[in-house]
């Protein structure tokens, strides 16, 4: 059983989320705006937060952004009725780890919550062969603490912006298509859901790419993926 944190001002869709998530056996805990939602992540701990962003006292960006910012890792999954490609940059980029359009269904979220639990209750294991320091031009990756510096100086990365990275890194330059990065680290299978990949590459070239629009290291291979170039 897993704690959920449901942040939502809609009671109708409050109620009707935690009652399917209760009847899947997971403990829930429901805020009504983004200042409640924000003190009971602290609290209760929870394990998965479904977030909306349309909240009344403190909106769901500036929610997950304080949850990034006090280091928190915990999955958040937006459930929105913004469905614009610049509203889910920006919660990818906040450190989102799942995006929903409104309306949706429920089977569907269902299993992006499961997949997410999943993802959060299996840490990957270090490789023994694993190098402490693996090497991209000027970037470092320290896979054991999590952490990329580039020309001496560490940039931040959110967690899947780290897992997505790594599990290009671990490929040694063969590439990686879009499926297969999003079942690997987002725990998805669905083809509709690959544009969740794009953004996150879009992010990592942003933060790790002299020129994001001509990246050395993440390279896209048409119609194949992406893989690291050194």
């Amino acid at each position: 059983m897993s704690r959920i944190l449901v942040v939502e001002d809609n009671a109708n869709l409050a109620f009707g989320l935690s009652t399917s998530l209760e009847l899947e056996g997971h403990q829930v805990v429901v805020a009504r705006d983004g200042a409640a939602g924000l003190r009971a992540a602290r609290e209760h701990a929870p394990e998965l937060v479904i977030l909306d962003l349309m909240l009344p006292e403190m909106d769901g960006y500036r929610v997950l952004k304080a949850l990034r910012e006090e280091g928190s890792e915990v999955p958040v999954l937006i459930l929105t009725a913004r469905g614009a490609e610049s509203d889910k940059v920006l919660g990818f980029r906040l450190g989102a780890d799942d995006y929903v359009t409104k309306p949706f269904g429920l089977l569907e979220l269902l299993a992006r919550v499961g997949a997410l639990l999943r993802r959060a209750a299996r840490p990957v294991a270090a490789d023994a062969t694993e190098p402490a320091v693996v090497t991209i031009g000027e970037l470092e990756v320290s896979p054991a603490q999590r952490a990329v510096r580039r020309r001496g100086e560490e940039v931040p990365l959110t967690p899947k912006e780290f897992d997505l990275l790594m599990a290009l890194v671990r490929r040694k330059g063969t590439v990686a298509g879009r499926l297969e990065l999003l079942a690997e680290v987002w725990g998805h299978r669905a083809a509709v859901m690959t544009r969740t990949v794009d953004m996150h590459v879009a992010q990592l070239r942003r933060k790790l790419e002299d020129d994001p629009a001509d990246p050395r290291h993440i390279v896209t291979v048409w119609k194949a993926g992406y893989r690291i170039a050194v």
